[in-house]
């Protein structure tokens, strides 16, 4: 059984997951665009902020001995997250369009964070 708190903190690191392989997958996309040297030090950016959080939870979830185990692929709509924690492991299921939603939700609170810490510095 995974306490309320911890499950928090493993739908955290999911969508911190998420984003990383996301703006990784689409980094390699970038360079056939226009623009692509923008994009690309935006994508950079991105991800120099967000992958510490990233490991941090990791670590976090290690300590207590919790693991995000594998994805299972349901449907178009859904997908379930085997959870190993100890004593058991616990599946998790996901939709889709509102995982896709909160990532984004992230990766623009990073941009928020971002452009909000370079307005403090001029």
């Amino acid at each position: 059984m995974i306490k309320p708190e911890e499950r928090s903190n493993v739908h955290q690191f999911i969508l911190l997951d998420m984003a990383v392989k996301s703006l990784q997958n689409d980094y390699d996309k970038l360079g056939s665009l226009k623009m692509s040297k923008v994009y690309i030090e935006i994508v950079d950016v991105l991800l120099k902020v967000i992958r510490p959080d990233y490991y941090n939870k990791k670590r976090m979830l290690a300590k207590q001995k919790i693991e995000v185990v594998k994805w299972i692929n349901i449907d178009q709509y859904f997908s379930d997250v085997v959870v190993k924690n100890p004593g058991e492991d616990v599946v998790l299921r996901y939709a889709k369009q509102a995982l896709k939603t909160q990532v984004e939700n992230l990766i623009f609170q990073y941009l928020k964070e971002i452009s909000d810490n370079a307005n403090t510095k001029k």
